[in-house]
């Protein structure tokens, strides 16, 4: 009788334990699910993006842009890939115009960059990197690195190279 309560005792702490496991690694999953995914447009908040110390692309357009949504699946798929290894964002500025209201966007879509640190993403070739620098009016320090239109994935794949991310 002994030895049936020893192992019920031992049965029921190892069930507990891996309750506990199941229960945290359940929570660390759905945290990297919410802060990896690709729909930004009601939570934008491109100071919080860049505290996770990653690489970051934002993408402003709208559901109803026919380029923007041939971009989608593009978008849907770099996010995919490129998970843990850089944040990939899609911010409908149709819903949420506010998102938008400190980025110099004049078309949709438009893409910006930002390296892991935060800064600005700078291309070591400015000029056929077919990027658009923007600097601050205030202090004329770069402050944003934009793209206008589409881009395909070997543009976004050669970024993110270039931003250090394999």
């Amino acid at each position: 009788m002994k030895r049936v309560k020893k192992i019920l005792v031992l049965c029921t702490i190892f069930c507990v334990i891996v309750g506990i496991w199941f229960y945290k690694n359940k929570s660390i999953e759905n945290d990297n699910t919410d802060k990896f995914k690709l729909d930004a447009t009601y939570d934008f908040d491109i100071e919080k993006l860049k505290s996770e110390g990653l690489p970051i692309i934002v993408d402003f357009g709208s559901d109803s842009c026919i380029p923007c949504k041939e971009m989608a699946p593009l978008l849907e798929d770099l996010n995919e890939e490129y998970r843990g290894k850089a944040i990939v964002k899609f911010v409908d500025i149709s819903k949420n115009g506010d998102a938008v209201k400190d980025f110099p966007v004049k078309v949709i879509p438009t893409q910006f960059f930002f390296n892991a640190d935060g800064t600005p993403f700078k291309p070591k070739n400015v000029q056929q990197s077919n990027l658009m620098m923007y600097s601050s009016e205030e202090n004329e320090e770069h402050a944003f690195t934009a793209h206008e239109g589409q881009l395909d994935k070997s543009d976004f794949k050669n970024i993110l190279n270039e931003m250090g991310v394999n």
